[in-house]
């Protein structure tokens, strides 16, 4: 896959993004990640395997303990991509607007 399908795929789980968001404050222990959900710790660790293989996050040992931190460069294409397609609908949304716009002028006209 390509490194946007990866992305994509990482977070398109509420799990996943749930844990984006506790990482998005700060740094944080693998046990710390995986108490708030009322599931086992081998899915946890496969939910963060995907957000590691997307770029998403980062693990830092030290000791025995486990660190994770967020990255949010990879939502940055995320965003490229999805900007491409805004700006595509806006174009659209801006034809509608001046196709009605005439024509509310010729209707004015006619009257």
């Amino acid at each position: 896959m390509d490194h946007l399908s990866d992305v994509l795929a990482a977070i398109s789980h509420p799990t996943r993004r749930a844990i984006i968001g506790k990482l998005a404050k700060g740094p944080a222990r693998f046990s710390d990640v995986a108490e708030p959900f009322n599931t086992a710790l081998n899915s946890v660790t496969k939910h963060l395997k995907l957000l590691e293989r997307a770029g998403l996050i980062e693990r830092r040992k030290e000791g025995r303990e486990v660190f994770i931190s967020f990255r949010a460069e990879p939502l940055r294409e995320v965003a490229g991509w999805v900007n491409v397609y805004e700006r595509f609908w806006s174009e659209r949304l801006d034809q509608f607007e001046r196709h009605f716009a005439e024509k509310r002028q010729k209707g004015a006209k006619k009257k």
